[in-house]
């Protein structure tokens, strides 16, 4: 079988990330926590990035994990990255939770957890609206931008829907496939190019 290189490598990666884009990554890439990730930023500047893996869903629920949460329904809870993997932080779209961090004009970090417990347990609405995760994903300041110039990461943008959805095992196939056809290819490849 003949193989083309040139197919997997990528084109044109010179849009800058910024808050509220998403990092998508090169197909081959091995990282237990990032391999085959899409990592919504929340945070890009000179001092360095923060973002959540969107993708890692965790096998156990909010309830089971977090005090005061009182439904029997499981909540998904998702691997953001490998830093502080024992902190709790949410995306949601709740501009009544004070001290919550705006990352977009409808997209919030964390905020008051009380107002957010009270909201689970009467009843509210979670696909679409909040988004659980244990740790995040980080990098000092010029860190990023090396990443991508090694072209680890292709920059893309996102709908609210897909960054709050708890159901996003194929986001990293629709946000590679909405680059157009060239990236949409990378989606049809085994995660190891070697068992094939």
């Amino acid at each position: 079988m003949i193989y083309n290189e040139d197919a997997f490598k990528i084109e044109f990666n010179n849009v800058p990330p910024t808050k509220g884009s998403v990092l998508i990554s090169e197909p081959f890439l091995q990282d237990s926590y990032f391999q085959r990730a899409v990592v919504y930023l929340t945070e890009h500047s000179e001092v360095g990035s923060m973002g959540f893996v969107l993708n890692k869903s965790l096998d156990i629920g909010l309830n089971e994990l977090v005090k005061g949460v009182n439904i029997k329904e499981k909540i998904p809870v998702f691997l953001g990255g490998p830093v502080h993997v024992e902190t709790l932080f949410y995306l949601h779209t709740f501009r009544f939770i004070p001290d919550s961090y705006p990352v977009s004009d409808t997209v919030f970090l964390n905020g008051d957890f009380e107002l957010v417990k009270d909201y689970i347990n009467s009843g509210g609405e979670i696909e679409g609206k909040i988004k659980f995760f244990f740790g995040y994903s980080g990098w000092s300041d010029n860190q990023l931008l090396e990443e991508i110039k090694e072209n680890a990461w292709l920059v893309g943008g996102i709908s609210d829907e897909e960054i709050l959805s708890t159901n996003s095992v194929k986001v990293w196939e629709k946000t590679l496939s909405s680059l157009g056809e060239r990236y949409k290819k990378w989606t049809k490849f085994p995660k190891d190019p070697t068992l094939n």
